[in-house]
């Protein structure tokens, strides 16, 4: 006899007074006998349980077992033993637990055979204590116990291991559905949950973060390993932590900035932020529309939306400087596209029904393989046409062919309205310049109205930045000053490829002739631009092969 089942013997005093001992242990329902002790043999090896024990985490196989014999029995002093070919280790814990012991998994396989043998033996409260318990799970071959609460932050669950688990495991109250357990000696086998493509040592940082601590970032490559298994295992909130930005408080617009990539911006985290309230309506039954900035907040990280920053890469922007208008290729098209169509709808403007993009075509962010059914364009959507107006005001640092620009008389720039009583831009506003009464036809056409281009003179000096005052001497040792007069700009289309650049959004009013605001349009107002000139100015970027 085992010694579990020795120890289960001493209840066998009351033996024959179920009344007696139910005074000793009032918390236990009277399913069996208290005091009566039943034979149960695990495998090799048997085992004294009370019927208190056994009342005590109950209805169970073992209950209804000798419940039943001792229901179709005159003599209730004889009953057969139960037998069960399983292992007697594991329900040596289980007895443990039934005489009243806290028992907890230690690894992955033992937390296994206790789950099956409770579903097994329909323990319900072994089963529920089991159900809730750690995680258990091997990453990359290397156990993991992972507590449960790690995951509370929000935006972490469900999760992989969260709705993995509880699918994995059915449910807590059967892990074999449908499974006949009468006459059953062994129930099926199953594995411990296991992923075995995925790195432990990431993961093990993942955790890491999820308790709070930091974790040095080592590499974009890093990053990118950390970002891709968040992504995997469902992680929202602990990915936004991590995808690359800077937040940041400019003084002088007296605002928050964040900067963010364009691949990474979710819909659900842009905002629009007006100049000023609305104004009431003047009767006529035309909308009424508010200029203003687009701002963000990171999805389960950020309380407060920032003025946003784009920052978009790969060569994919170029930049008609003559008319002040930016084209968009490939994925980058769709993503601009997408962000100018959610942002249509957050100001509740007409959808046009050219081709519906809306926040289907920005949920293709995150999957630049999707094939488009039909074209992408930020002109099917109502803030902009096919083009993009940009603006380059002297607060945007450019950065032509690897030398910083300079000069930039003659580059025509889409104006932008004062916010309030403060000038965004140096320059005169009258309350129509920029605008036009319609979309432009051409790039840099205009329906009717003024023309969307301001082109700067001896009057608008201030377009452009002041004079510099580095020596302006021609050797083998000086910098001159990058002009923008050279082959590569001037002559080959006024076109600029953007390496790399970052832009703020401006919503702004577009006036009629008749100085009314008739709709809203986007602008992209740049920040810091690293453009080349042409391909000689591409050309003398490349590096040569190690």
């Amino acid at each position: 006899m085992s010694a579990v089942g020795k120890s289960a013997n001493c209840v066998r005093s009351g033996d024959g007074d179920a009344r007696n001992t139910e005074a000793w242990l009032p918390g236990i329902p009277h399913i069996l006998p208290h005091g009566k002790v039943f034979t149960i043999q695990i495998g090799s090896e048997s085992f004294l349980l009370s019927g208190a024990s056994i009342s005590s985490d109950a209805p169970s196989y073992f209950s209804e077992w000798f419940g039943r014999q001792l229901a179709n029995q005159d003599d209730k002093q004889h009953v057969k033993p139960l037998y069960i070919d399983r292992d007697p280790e594991t329900f040596r814990d289980i007895v443990r637990h039934l005489q009243g012991y806290h028992i907890a998994p230690r690894d992955g396989p033992h937390f296994v055979r206790l789950f099956a043998d409770a579903q097994f033996y329909r323990i319900p409260k072994l089963m529920s204590q089991l159900f809730e318990s750690e995680i258990f799970i091997s990453i990359g071959s290397q156990h993991f116990q992972i507590n449960r609460d790690l995951f509370n932050s929000p935006g972490n669950s469900p999760n992989y291991f969260t709705l993995g688990f509880a699918v994995f495991f059915s449910s807590p109250g059967e892990v074999f559905p449908g499974l006949n357990r009468e006459g059953l000696l062994r129930p099926p086998s199953i594995l411990p949950p296991e992923v075995p493509g995925r790195s432990a040592e990431i993961f093990r940082e993942i955790l890491h973060l999820l308790r709070g601590y930091p974790v040095q970032i080592r590499s974009p490559e890093h990053r990118q390993q950390l970002l891709r298994d968040c992504k995997y295992f469902h992680l929202k909130g602990l990915e936004q932590t991590l995808i690359p930005h800077e937040i940041s408080y400019n003084p002088k617009r007296g605002r928050h900035e964040i900067l963010i990539r364009l691949e990474d911006i979710k819909p659900s985290g842009i905002s629009f932020c007006a100049d000023h309230p609305a104004p009431p309506p003047d009767g006529s039954g035309r909308p009424v529309y508010v200029p203003g900035w687009v701002h963000y907040a990171r999805p389960y990280v950020d309380e407060q939306p920032r003025e946003l920053i784009l920052e978009i890469s790969g060569e994919h922007t170029h930049i008609d400087w003559r008319h002040s208008r930016a084209e968009f290729i490939g994925t980058t098209n769709q993503l601009i596209t997408g962000l100018l169509q959610v942002i249509t709808n957050k100001l509740a403007l007409p959808i046009s029904t050219e081709w519906p993009m809306g926040l289907k075509m920005i949920e293709r962010m995150n999957n630049v393989n999707t094939s488009s059914t039909g074209p992408s364009s930020p002109g099917n959507t109502p803030l902009s046409d096919d083009k993009v107006k940009v603006h380059l005001g002297p607060e945007c640092y450019i950065s032509m062919d690897g030398e910083e620009f300079y000069d930039r008389e003659g580059i025509p720039t889409v104006e932008i309205e004062r916010e309030n009583a403060t000038s965004i831009d140096a320059g005169v506003f009258d309350g129509r310049t920029g605008s036009d009464t319609g979309r432009s036809e051409g790039v840099g056409g205009g329906g009717g109205g003024a023309s969307p281009i301001i082109w700067p003179n001896s009057q608008y000096g201030s377009l452009s930045r002041p004079a510099s005052t580095k020596s302006q001497s021609v050797g083998p040792s000086s910098h001159p000053r990058k002009r923008l007069k050279r082959k590569g700009s001037m002559e080959e289309g006024g076109e600029w490829m953007i390496k790399r650049g970052q832009w703020r959004l401006r919503i702004q009013t577009v006036h009629g002739p008749d100085g009314r605001a008739t709709r809203l349009e986007a602008i992209m107002v740049g920040v810091k631009l690293e453009a080349f000139s042409g391909e000689h100015g591409r050309n003398s970027s490349r590096a040569f092969l190690n």
